[in-house]
């Protein structure tokens, strides 16, 4: 990078977090040679359809979609103050056969719109495999430790155990919530078609002298050379905004659902249960040299903080598109559209890279378990107490009691839990002494977590990641992590 470089502002975005495929599929060069590949098409359908165009143009069209003179269509704009007809000049430029055809019939958004569902598209398919990266390296994690106990916690308090990866399938059922979602919009998008300034196809029907049929097989024609199976059947001038609402919201989604497993991962590393990747020179804080912060945990937080919110401004774009159209559009889904893929590519990066990483400390694990469990071992040694004959009411009120005293000792001491060196000591408890270190191990206590993560990745998971298997890359590929 230039020393000139420092002195202008440049999205993070595009410097420190989304990938280089997704950065390209926003980018310029991406637009406009898609503007040119959708007007290449247009002609071609028109030529099939009995207008007269030449194959010799045709091929001068396809020949240039490549040659984009950036300068000279960025001072064609400051004359126009048209984006379109900008590249229309600098295309008919370097296609002097082809010139007078181009863009013949059409209104900008017939090339525009249509250009920005095709890279819509394209987006969601550098992403989807992406995230079903994610759930696959989050499986193979909830499988390896899918019988190691845990703490549960609800309310952040500490509550029955459960599983390592049991606790990793609640994170795994949010991202197939969110692949379900995200590939429905994806494939529920469509072309806006050749639908003209006001979406009533009035100048086609000109240009085909009044032929409806030609009309409506041009609009087909120009939707499959284009990759799409069907256009909207009826537009304004531009496609419905409220798809752009929809495909934000599908992102936005997303953005929760990993601002959610980040946040348990912050929480888990604080407990020193879980670790992030930690690199053998980062550095943890400027003052305390200790420290090893879970900063990929924060960054996913961060940045899906941004992008859970972009949604309330395709939601107004939407809500504010005047009768056939208005152009306050434009600058606000430039910004807004972009944005939201690149933040959510850059937390699936982001995310995968913690997930290829993650430590299980399981003696912490077991000692955080040890500080507990007696408690929740209680109603164990009730009704074992009950089998052997004893009171069910006698049995509760001294291990209330004891309980108490050893929460005292806990919370005010700031001592060990003792609860089992009580009942040890307490004469009424030596019938089923024997049997405290079954009642005591935390592999009872888990039901069928277990269980519950081999039925879940069998039926859900596994068919999610066979979907995408050839396209699922084993290692994140990231930048300045």
């Amino acid at each position: 990078m230039s020393n000139s470089a420092y002195d202008t502002y440049i999205s993070p975005l595009s410097t420190r977090y989304a990938s280089t495929e997704m950065k390209f599929n926003f980018s310029d060069r991406k637009k406009f040679t898609t503007w040119r590949t959708l007007w290449t098409l247009l002609a071609q359908a028109e030529k099939e359809l009995g207008l007269d165009i030449t194959e010799e143009q045709l091929n001068e069209l396809r020949s240039n979609i490549d040659n984009v003179d950036f300068v000279a269509a960025a001072n064609e704009e400051k004359l126009t103050r048209h984006d379109i007809m900008a590249h229309v000049h600098t295309y008919a430029t370097c296609c002097p056969t082809a010139g007078p055809i181009i863009h013949l019939g059409a209104t900008s958004c017939d090339i525009g719109d249509n250009a920005d569902l095709v890279i819509l598209r394209d987006a969601f398919d550098l992403l989807l495999p992406k995230l079903a990266g994610c759930v696959k390296t989050l499986s193979e994690f909830a499988e390896k430790h899918k019988s190691l106990a845990t703490l549960g916690f609800t309310h952040f308090q500490p509550a029955q155990l459960t599983t390592v990866g049991k606790r990793a399938c609640l994170w795994l059922q949010d991202l197939v919530l969110c692949e379900k979602t995200i590939s429905r919009v994806r494939d529920d998008l469509k072309f806006r078609g050749i639908k003209g300034t006001t979406g009533t196809q009035a100048s086609f029907l000109q240009l085909f002298n009044g032929d409806y049929e030609k009309v409506r097989e041009l609009d087909k024609k120009v939707t499959q050379l284009a990759g799409f199976q069907s256009s909207y059947s009826v537009t304004g001038q531009t496609y419905p905004r409220m798809v752009d609402a929809e495909v934000v919201s599908s992102l936005s989604v997303l953005g929760s659902a990993v601002h959610k497993i980040c946040t348990d991962l912050r929480l888990l590393a604080g407990l020193n249960e879980i670790g992030e990747p930690f690199e053998s020179t980062q550095i943890g804080s400027s003052a305390m040299a200790y420290k090893q912060n879970p900063m990929r945990s924060e960054r996913v937080c961060s940045i899906s903080r941004y992008l859970m919110n972009l949604v309330n401004n395709a939601l107004t774009t939407a809500s504010v598109q005047w009768l056939e159209r208005t152009l306050d559009d434009s600058a606000n889904r430039r910004l807004c559209l972009s944005e939201a893929f690149l933040c959510a590519d850059s937390v699936m990066l982001t995310l995968q890279n913690i997930l290829e990483g993650l430590t299980v400390f399981p003696k912490v694990i077991s000692r955080n378990i040890d500080k507990v469990l007696p408690f929740m071992a209680t109603e164990n040694i009730i009704i074992a107490m009950v089998k052997i004959g004893g009171d069910r009411q006698v049995c509760h009120e001294k291990i209330r009691v004891l309980s108490l005293e050893a929460a005292s000792t806990v919370r005010v001491e700031g001592k060990d839990n003792d609860l089992l060196e009580r009942i040890k000591k307490d004469p009424y408890f030596a019938p089923i002494l024997d049997q405290l270190p079954q009642l005591l191990d935390p592999s009872t206590f888990i039901g069928c977590a277990s269980e519950q993560v081999t039925y879940f990745l069998k039926e859900e998971v596994h068919p999610l990641i066979d979907k995408y298997i050839t396209k699922i890359k084993t290692t994140a590929t990231i930048l300045n992590i």
